[in-house]
């Protein structure tokens, strides 16, 4: 028996597409909504989460700063958890990458982590619950490289 070859469909908006599974119809359909603005963040991170907020017929952004605990990557319904400290008390909050109410990600501080979800960091506190931060060096080494140069100007 020899193998059909799918046959190119025409969708609605005109583009004709080779139509294999399941899998090939849900990416389709979840490919428009992905949204790639976001900067590249991970677990570790401590993100400024931009969040539309309707009050009334107002709307406004309210910021939510906090640190990344968890990332799930499955195409349209990505998600991530923010966890902060408000007075005193653990607040986690889930958004969807592709939600509208997420206006911006801002990457406050990059986190060095060695795990994709960070739940133990529920069960810590205070300085235990820190997370070490990674240390930019390609702005550190530019002034010093650019210091260099100077000197070797001078000594012609």
């Amino acid at each position: 028996m020899a193998a059909t070859q799918p046959k190119p469909r025409k969708t609605t908006k005109g583009i004709y597409v080779k139509l294999k599974g399941l899998a090939d119809r849900v990416a389709l359909v979840e490919k428009p909504q992905l949204r790639t603005e976001f900067p590249d963040y991970k677990p570790g991170d401590t993100v400024k989460v931009h969040v539309r907020i309707k009050e009334g017929e107002k709307e406004r952004t309210q910021a939510y700063e906090g640190v990344v605990i968890a990332k799930g990557n499955k195409g349209a319904s990505k998600s991530f958890t923010v966890r902060k400290i408000s007075h005193g008390v653990g607040v986690e909050r889930m958004f969807l990458e592709s939600s509208p109410k997420v206006a911006k990600i801002e990457i406050v501080q990059v986190g060095k982590v060695r795990r994709a979800k960070l739940y133990y960091i529920r069960d810590l506190e205070g300085k235990a619950a820190r997370i070490e931060r990674e240390l930019d060096t390609a702005v550190s080494s530019a002034p010093a490289s650019a210091a260099g140069k100077n000197t070797a100007g001078d000594a012609k």
